[in-house]
């Protein structure tokens, strides 16, 4: 399981509806509102699931399920770049 926190600007609003928008159109699923949910994400090398809480302007994520060749950390950097 990976855990880290990502901070963001702007609104919790307009971040979530970014994330679920990308999620859904590279075919994984979002559920969840502006305060916290769960996705799966899909890869080629398998789907990512995983939790998120936002907390102020930070979004703390939890990565439940990876495929094994999918570090953590390149997960929080594809995510970091999503968040800008």
């Amino acid at each position: 399981m990976c855990e880290f926190n990502i901070p963001f600007s702007g609104t919790a609003e307009t971040l979530m509806s970014r994330a679920k928008q990308e999620i859904e159109r590279a075919g994984g699923s979002f559920t969840g509102n502006d305060e916290q949910g769960n996705f799966q994400a899909k890869t080629p090398l398998g789907s990512i699931y995983g939790t998120y809480q936002v907390v102020q302007q930070e979004i703390a994520l939890k990565i439940i399920k990876k495929p094994l060749l999918v570090s953590c950390k390149r997960i929080q950097k594809e995510l970091n770049e999503v968040m800008r």
